[in-house]
């Protein structure tokens, strides 16, 4: 599928670019290339191919090095009573701010 100079102007400007016509004709050659190389990946027959969660793993066997899902940082009265001494006011664990809406 290749883009035609009118799909690339409607592209352009659906991505508020203004692109000048030399930059429009690099444009279309560009994302012709790319959608070819789409193509030729999509015509790859991958039936029976595992998905690789590393791309070592086709070789070797990896092990993942993973930390443990702990949580570091602990919330307390004395963090949140910091964090509200930062407002313009506060009452009953709420930050008072001027009315906006008459």
């Amino acid at each position: 599928m290749a883009l035609t100079e009118q799909e690339v102007a409607r592209i352009a400007r659906l991505a508020r670019l203004q692109l000048t016509p030399d930059q429009q004709s690099q444009a279309q050659a560009d994302l012709n290339r790319i959608f070819g190389l789409i193509q030729e990946l999509q015509a790859v027959d991958t039936r029976g191919v595992e998905p690789l969660a590393h791309p070592l793993s086709a070789v070797e066997d990896v092990a993942l090095r993973l930390r443990d899902d702990i949580v570091t940082e602990m919330t307390s009265t004395q963090r949140r009573a910091a964090l509200m001494a930062n407002g313009p006011g506060v009452r009953d664990g709420l930050f008072l701010v001027p009315k906006v809406i008459e």
